[in-house]
């Protein structure tokens, strides 16, 4: 299978920053912090996990395995919540794709 965020940290030159240049707000990026693709497979990972929990918990309180109606709601919400934040990053990422795709060069 082919990594499809693979290009995200890509290895063209294009967009990547020199050492001694500062980014657009004149803070100089840390080159030891992850990469945006780190942190985006780190949280879809997290969102993923957190529905796995969520469908087992679901499973568990119908199959009698367990009684705790507020942990199978809460393990729910947290998922939800993942899922909706992690589709507001996408939106947010589509929406920046789409105004790039429309400059001028």
């Amino acid at each position: 299978m082919t990594d499809p965020l693979g290009l995200i940290g890509g290895a063209g030159g294009a967009g990547r920053m020199n050492p001694g240049q500062t980014a657009a707000g004149g803070v100089r990026p840390d080159p030891n912090a992850p990469s945006f693709k780190d942190v985006l497979l780190q949280n879809i990972n997290e969102a993923n996990k957190l529905q796995q929990d969520a469908t087992h918990a679901i499973e568990d309180l119908a199959a009698g395995r367990r009684n705790d109606i507020e942990g199978v709601v809460l393990a729910a919400q947290k998922a939800d919540t993942a899922f909706r934040m992690l589709q507001a990053v996408r939106n947010k990422m589509v929406q920046a794709y789409d105004e790039i795709k429309q400059m001028r060069v």
